[in-house]
């Protein structure tokens, strides 16, 4: 639970059932100067706006690349307060998703019983001396083969 759901429910404890500070902050196991904090934190709102814009102009920047821009325009906050806005603002850069793959279960390949039942082609490539690239199809299920006999 955060501090600040704790004062809310010391709060509503004081306020539903007339306790005390002291009793509901006992009851509700929080300490007193918790309950009675303040936060002094400045306000980062023209911080907030450019990191936005910032981020909007360039979606594949995460915070650090954009600390480093903020800093060439004079604006040099600690790293791990951008980080904290860049986070509260949800300026994630999206990761990018994995590989495509087959769904569900596949099959084994059935052994074929006859015959002329299963097909299959070869591809075998190689290149001259002279660099140019040839390529040759085999068909291994037969007795004569093109000039590369497959393996």
């Amino acid at each position: 639970m955060t501090p600040a759901a704790k004062r809310e429910a010391v709060a509503h404890a004081q306020s539903a059932f007339g306790l005390s500070e002291r009793r509901a902050c006992g009851i509700i196991g929080v300490s007193r100067r918790v309950n009675s904090y303040a936060s002094q934190r400045p306000d980062d709102g023209a911080l907030r706006v450019r990191l936005r814009d910032l981020a909007s102009e360039r979606r594949r920047f995460g915070y650090r690349r954009l600390g480093y821009l903020l800093a060439r325009e004079g604006i040099t906050p600690n790293h791990k307060k951008l980080l904290r806005i860049y986070r509260e603002e949800g300026l994630m850069v999206r990761r990018r998703s994995g590989r495509k793959r087959a769904l569900g279960t596949r099959a084994p390949m059935t052994v074929p019983l006859r015959p002329n039942q299963r097909w299959s082609l070869d591809f075998v490539s190689d290149a001259f001396v002279c660099g140019r690239r040839f390529r040759a199809q085999c068909s291994p299920c037969s007795q004569h083969c093109c000039a590369l006999r497959c393996a």
